[in-house]
């Protein structure tokens, strides 16, 4: 056993579920063998407890990292802002500039706040909707945080949220009083919305632009008239889609402004800073009611950020790994009908993944990923892009993918449990005993 692996086994004694981040839990990649923890980064590449050196052609930070682990320009603007202070009784000026930057990438906003978490940040958004629209319940599509407002939708039915990203989401600690506040609806069910608005109570409709397959043509300017039609504050969540493509929001590329939009994940290339920007007289609504934190104040998230966007534009980085992205969605289809398996590919380019067709998913995606980490790398049925994946990277990749996909094409499913002695990768949430 690794040490890593040895001190999951502990952490799981001393933390509930082991780690503050679902998907960084090791029994979502292995049941057994998980490194589960780094000791330093550089570009691609994670290195161990153990000082064991791995390629990570996975997730990237779970999304964070567009310019690679470490990148010398973003790193260096944050160790002058801990030379110079963090924080302090007065103001971080870096929290105005970064607005101002923001704002000019986005000309139909005109007002930001910052949070340090994605979570917080479409907490921040649902609170000013409502306080804007004057009305409590928020019509949502797609995967939106832990907080209240969003886990209430299981308060009715238990199994609500769960074509929006994670099953078996349980709404223990949610008060029953806020049952029917959120309203989930099916990306590109124009229809379904239209129906959730003719409830005068709705005052939100808060959906991320694009997860996995892009808009129906006309449904977000649909989305954007209902709204529009019945005084309902448009919320795009791009904590997740944001620079993916455009160097802004992804909503950019469609041409379909919102009322507020969210940002995180790509924005400090792996430092905590999440945005909210929205139009001014949207925004102001969070001066009728108490949204307040002081470690929203710190200096070091802004000036990741600032740094970040400049690299960002400087790189044409969400153009790069868009193109990334698209490249390894092709290679994927390349390497299986060479293997002859069957596969289909899925997901924003630049969080490309691929499901192997008539095998379970999930033993697919334990053997993969155990098999990926035999050969040196991070990696299962996604690559989340950065521009640290260079050719000599992918071609390394896709030489242990290929070995993999071959192996795959001369199993089924009960060769795969024989192989998989120690259980599959969770697929879900799960209580972890």
């Amino acid at each position: 056993m690794s040490t890593g692996s040895e001190l999951w086994q502990k952490a799981k004694t001393l933390i509930p579920g082991g780690s503050m981040l679902l998907s960084k839990r090791a029994e979502m990649y292995l049941p057994a063998g998980w490194p589960a923890y780094f000791s330093r980064t550089s570009g691609c590449t994670v290195w161990d407890l153990d000082d064991r050196a791995y390629l990570d052609v996975g997730l990237m930070g779970v999304g964070t990292n567009i310019l690679g682990y470490s990148h010398p320009k973003v790193d260096e603007a944050v160790r002058r802002t801990i030379d110079s202070g963090n924080l302090s009784t007065l103001n971080a000026p870096e929290e105005v500039y970064l607005a101002e930057a923001l704002i000019a990438l986005h000309p139909w906003a005109g007002m930001a706040r910052f949070t340090r978490s994605g979570g917080e940040a479409c907490a921040v958004a649902v609170r000013i909707a409502r306080a804007a629209s004057g009305k409590d319940k928020v019509a949502f599509c797609g995967y939106h945080g832990w907080h209240d407002w969003y886990l209430s939708a299981n308060l009715g039915e238990d199994d609500s949220l769960d074509g929006h990203l994670l099953a078996g989401l349980e709404p223990n600690g949610v008060p029953r009083a806020l049952r029917g506040s959120s309203i989930p609806f099916r990306f590109n069910d124009l229809e379904g919305l239209t129906e959730i608005m003719q409830d005068d109570a709705v005052g939100v409709i808060f959906m991320e632009v694009q997860r996995s397959d892009p808009p129906a043509p006309g449904f977000l300017e649909a989305v954007r008239a209902l709204a529009t039609k019945h005084g309902a504050v448009l919320v795009f969540d791009e904590c997740t889609s944001g620079f993916r493509r455009a160097l802004g929001g992804m909503h950019l590329h469609y041409g379909v402004d919102p009322d507020i939009a969210t940002f995180g994940k790509t924005l400090g290339n792996g430092y905590a800073i999440n945005a909210i920007i929205g139009r001014a007289e949207v925004m102001q609504a969070a001066q009728s009611t108490f949204i307040s934190s002081t470690f929203w104040t710190e200096r070091i998230g802004p000036t990741a950020a600032l740094a970040t966007l400049k690299v960002m534009a400087d790189e044409d980085a969400p153009a790069r790994v868009h193109a990334i992205g698209e490249a390894v969605q092709l290679r994927w289809l390349d390497t299986a009908q060479a293997a002859g398996l069957e596969i289909s590919v899925g997901g924003l380019p630049a969080l490309a993944n691929y499901s192997v067709v008539g095998l379970d998913p999930l033993l697919v995606k334990t053997y993969v990923t155990g098999r990926l980490l035999d050969e040196g790398f991070l990696g299962g049925l996604s690559v989340y892009a950065s521009i640290a994946h260079t050719d000599t990277v992918l071609d390394q990749y896709f030489t242990a993918v290929s070995k993999v996909m071959i192996e795959l094409a001369q199993l089924d499913d009960a060769g795969l449990r024989r192989l998989l002695p120690d259980g599959t990768a969770h697929g879900g949430f799960a209580r972890l005993t």
